[in-house]
């Protein structure tokens, strides 16, 4: 799949199924690097790459969550169909499952399960930790949550080339507000840390009253970045949900 969306890290075109992965807020494909190498050859990897970062530096950032899940879906519907699901972490929950409802609304092929990680169900309540006036609350709410990205504002040069796309993101984050309409006919997988600071596992069990399929909770030992420490069993759980045997 060549497409400006879409990063891969190892050569698994061939794998029975591709997983579209989509990262948190301030992060980047590369978040899901560890996470390819973990399911090739077999699951192959797609990391969606938002404008505003790495490679896409030189873009403007997007400011809608809603914008973010419509060009994804865009993308999508031009490349060749093949069984595929979603992985979307804290923000990127709420874009997997934004596109996941676009594809469904115009009857196009969508993903075969969603995996949501790291969020509560956006029919909750807007959470207060969406909402951050100003970079130093910026960058002490990054810091709390921890994650790689907290690491990188210790640089000065890093943390100003950074920061355009945290207050992008956090602003998409802040103004978005959920719409109702249909529950998805897609299993739901939901992924939680167990001590997430930000997330209550009751919070992320409500997704799936947003699917009129039967769906599953599956908490880790960690916090909110819970994927990093986690990374082998995360891999094993995503194994299992579909449908592919554990690594050997």
């Amino acid at each position: 799949m060549e497409s400006r969306w879409f990063r891969r890290f190892e050569s698994t075109e061939r794998g029975e199924i591709a997983l579209i992965c989509f990262p948190h807020a301030g992060g980047a494909a590369s978040a899901y690097l560890g996470l390819s190498r973990a399911l090739a050859p077999d699951i192959d990897v797609l990391a969606v790459q938002y404008p505003g970062r790495q490679d896409r530096r030189l873009e403007p950032a997007l400011t809608s969550l809603t914008h973010m899940a419509r060009a994804v879906a865009e993308e999508l519907v031009l490349v060749p169909q093949r069984p595929y699901a979603f992985f979307g972490h804290s923000m990127g929950a709420i874009v997997a499952y934004e596109t996941a409802r676009i594809l469904s609304e115009f009857d196009l092929p969508t993903a075969h399960r969603l995996i949501l990680s790291g969020r509560g169900a956006p029919s909750t309540s807007p959470k207060a930790t969406d909402r951050i006036d100003g970079d130093a609350a910026l960058i002490a709410e990054i810091r709390r949550l921890g994650g790689t990205t907290g690491r990188v504002l210790d640089d000065p040069e890093l943390l100003e080339m950074v920061l355009p796309t945290l207050r992008a993101d956090y602003g998409a984050l802040g103004s978005y507000r959920w719409l109702p309409g249909p529950p998805l006919d897609i299993p739901l997988t939901v992924m939680v840390g167990a001590s997430d600071p930000i997330v209550p596992v009751d919070e992320a069990r409500g997704w799936l009253a947003h699917s009129t399929r039967p769906g599953d909770v599956v908490t880790f030992d960690g916090g909110h970045f819970y994927l990093d420490a986690q990374l082998p069993s995360v891999a094993d759980a995503v194994r299992s949900v579909l449908g592919q045997p554990a690594a050997v």
